[in-house]
């Protein structure tokens, strides 16, 4: 199988990845924070380490500043949720998947906050201005993505950052498509919180994920329960990041996300971006000259953190996917991408879009692989 759907969830994982998880397993998976016995402090070791790998790959000065959860969703709905209250305004954009979107527009159907959603140009750029625009008196949430899921545009988050912190405002980042191959580093724009998934660009398993809060930001709790701490007390304890994580942490989860972390680390990220960078020009490059091809991806890589999406003209993207996974043996990604806004912005709402998204273990054989099977399938199709 060549595997072109990474930013669904990567694979293969690095070999640690495997190797530490089936480690934990069989050898000190007891429970984090919750004994002195040697397992449990091992278990609370392994964790904290973790925590601490993803706190220098965002140039975090407390690594307690992390929380984990398991997936990005959890965390952005620990965010939206946690921080705001009724009459807040919120300024989002189009490019948002549901994770975003779905939280957002409960609270509005429910008359909790007022929300804003700022539109983009034929790619979904987002221009900074219309961020700004969008502002009133009682704005008091930013949130953009990285890049999207969609099309893999990268969002010019520094400059959206600025605003909000310029105006007082609280900016979250959607960090779930190119954290890991796009430098998160805090020291270059500023975030109230980052929302990231394990399982993507961390190259960790699935069931992870976690939300960076900075020092400054209370956030509502979305669960309470046993932390492990502070056990005599009947409300949830205050300390990070205790109070964001009731309940058993996915410890083999966390350990592996540690080591998928520790392989960004040695590997480089500069390293990491320029492989994929150049199969997505190969890809990119391949596919666009087809007459019966419409791309929806940025050809430029420094805009792009990963994506080709296309479409063969008069065929359901869904049908495309289906021959290239019987067919030909590859996998990716049909259909709406849980990102319905920027699929009515892109006017594919009925037809969806074929989404080919590039890991860093893929090879240039699979890229030419799959050229030569989406050029193939567009000459039968326009027969």
């Amino acid at each position: 199988m060549i595997y072109l759907d990474n930013a669904a969830t990567s694979f293969p994982k690095p070999d640690s990845v495997y190797n530490e998880m089936e480690k934990c397993m069989r050898t000190y998976c007891a429970n984090p924070g919750r004994g002195s016995h040697a397992m449990a402090v091992q278990s609370s070791l392994g964790v904290m380490s973790t925590r601490e790998r993803i706190a220098k790959l965002l140039n975090v000065s407390d690594y307690l500043n992390i929380c984990f959860t398991k997936n990005a969703t959890e965390a952005l709905n620990l965010a939206i949720c946690g921080c705001l209250s009724p009459g807040d305004h919120v300024i989002t954009t189009c490019m948002e998947h549901n994770s975003v979107l779905r939280p957002l527009k409960t609270l509005e159907k429910f008359n909790q906050i007022k929300l804003t959603i700022v539109s983009g140009d034929d790619l979904g750029r987002i221009d900074p201005v219309q961020i700004k625009k969008s502002i009133n008196k009682k704005t008091r949430l930013i949130i953009c993505t990285l890049s999207s899921n969609v099309n893999g545009i990268i969002m010019p988050i520094k400059e959206i950052s600025k605003i909000a912190s310029d105006n007082g405002i609280m900016f979250l980042l959607d960090a779930s498509q190119g954290l890991g191959s796009i430098k998160t580093d805090l020291s270059n724009f500023n975030s109230s919180m980052i929302a990231f998934p394990g399982h993507k660009g961390l190259m960790g398993p699935q069931g992870t994920g976690g939300l960076y809060v900075a020092p400054n930001i209370y956030l509502k709790p979305l669960m309470s329960g046993g932390t492990g701490s502070k056990s005599g007390i009947l409300f949830q304890p205050e300390i990070m990041p205790d109070k964001y994580e009731s309940g058993t942490l996915n410890t083999p989860g966390i350990i592996g996300l540690g080591a998928g972390v520790e392989f960004i680390e040695k590997t480089g990220i500069d390293t990491i971006k320029t492989k994929k960078d150049a199969l997505i020009k190969r890809l990119h490059g391949g596919i666009a000259q087809n007459r019966l091809i419409k791309m929806y991806s940025p050809e430029n890589t420094q805009e792009n953190s990963g994506i080709v999406a296309f479409n063969i003209k008069g065929i359901d993207s869904s049908e495309i996917s289906d021959s290239l996974d019987k067919n030909y043996n590859i996998a990716c990604r049909a259909g709406l991408h849980c990102a319905p806004l920027a699929h009515n912005h892109f006017k594919t709402h009925n037809s969806g879009i074929v989404r080919l998204s590039i890991g860093y273990f893929n090879t240039i054989n699979d890229i030419d692989k799959a050229i030569l099977a989406i050029n193939k399938i567009a000459h039968e199709k326009s027969k």
